[in-house]
């Protein structure tokens, strides 16, 4: 691994960090429930210890092609940036973000274990820092499905037994998958048909079934609002935005854990930084990824940390007092039929799928 000579040495490291107090960091992540618990759980403590002024950026759905635009533009505003892993990839393969050395440039676990070991399988990538472990997946109204809750993923098909207006993420991402899956597809072959021309139009064929009855979503927001609303019957969002809809705010929605769609998310360092802030968004990730902090942010949200070391420090939920564990993806009764994400797929489809996509979408 190639890693870039940021500073001399840990003591000019510290220097040029503690310049820097004063000045903004942007950070740019995904908004709502999630930002929250990244405030709560990084950002609030990382200025109190510093004093550098956090900006949050709510930008990450977007953030491959605004990094693409600002380093052709030779002027990114960006310090560290939130994304999935298979855009971790495609920004590293592209030379838009930092490589990182997990053993120097990340904090060990509390008892020496270092991080590439306590990350172990999850550092997808050489510019990608793990922050937690989520899924995709859906909620439904209580009240609107009737004696027979949906149990199968295939639900969001069956508008006969679940009439309604459902809510689906406007990209091709989960749903090309799950259309395959409830055409027939084994889970194990996904992958395989839809790297052809014929498996995409089959996948989109089967969502062509119910397009005219689906809302589509850009913000994770969306989903758990249109369901309070009573606007749709059921839809996909991240399952910590659900939890929150649930626990949080009571509303009458489950969850249907079924085909889940188990991701990764965490950090990047944009390419093309100044030393000092590169030195800066280090320090940041240093503090924001150790055992205490990845354990800290599941008080606010029901994701899972990426440190194995952080696992049996989930604890109870900051403000509500109930056990986190069982809200966890990755809980055995959750995790009972899931569908695994593959990062290096959409790293390599991503854009001729997305076209596609769009193109259908806007027939």
């Amino acid at each position: 691994m190639k890693i870039t000579n940021l500073i001399a040495t840990t003591a000019s490291c510290a220097l040029v960090a503690g310049a820097a107090l004063a000045d903004d960091m942007t950070i740019v992540s995904w908004g709502g429930a999630y930002s929250a618990s990244q405030q709560n759980a990084y950002h609030t403590p990382y200025t109190e210890k510093t004093g550098v002024n956090i900006i949050n950026d709510e930008s990450s759905a977007e953030a491959v092609a605004k990094l693409r635009a600002m380093n052709e533009a030779g002027n990114v505003t960006w310090d560290v940036v939130d994304v999935v892993a298979s855009d971790a990839i495609r920004l590293c393969d592209e030379g838009l973000a930092m490589e990182i050395d997990a053993d120097t440039m990340l904090a060990d676990a509390p008892d020496g274990t270092k991080a590439s070991e306590d990350f172990g399988d999850l550092l997808v990538s050489d510019c990608f820092i793990p922050q937690i472990v989520y899924s995709t997946t859906f909620g439904y109204r209580t009240d609107l499905v009737g004696d027979t809750p949906p149990t199968s993923i295939c639900s969001i098909f069956d508008t006969e037994a679940y009439p309604g207006k459902r809510s689906l993420e406007k990209r091709p991402i989960n749903n090309m998958e799950w259309a395959l899956i409830c055409d027939g597809v084994a889970k194990d072959e996904v992958y395989d048909v839809l790297g052809t021309p014929e498996g995409q139009q089959q996948a989109l064929d089967k969502l062509a079934t119910i397009k005219d009855d689906v809302i589509w979503w850009s913000a994770g927001a969306d989903t758990p609002q249109l369901l309070a609303d009573g606007e749709v019957v059921m839809g996909s969002t991240y399952n910590g935005r659900l939890f929150s809809v649930i626990e949080e705010q009571k509303q009458p929605v489950a969850m249907l854990w079924d085909a889940q769609v188990f991701d990764l998310d965490g950090w990047i360092i944009p390419a093309g930084l100044s030393e000092e802030r590169k030195a800066r968004a280090l320090d940041y990730i240093m503090f924001a990824t150790d055992t205490q902090r990845l354990a800290d942010q599941a008080k606010y949200i029901s994701y899972g940390p990426a440190r194995k070391s952080s696992a049996p420090l989930v604890g109870k939920h900051a403000e509500l007092g109930i056990d986190m564990a069982p809200h966890m993806p990755t809980d055995p009764e959750n995790a009972k039929n899931t569908f695994l994400y593959n990062y290096e797929f959409w790293a390599d489809y991503r854009d001729d799928i997305d076209a596609k996509f769009q193109a259908w979408l806007a027939k």
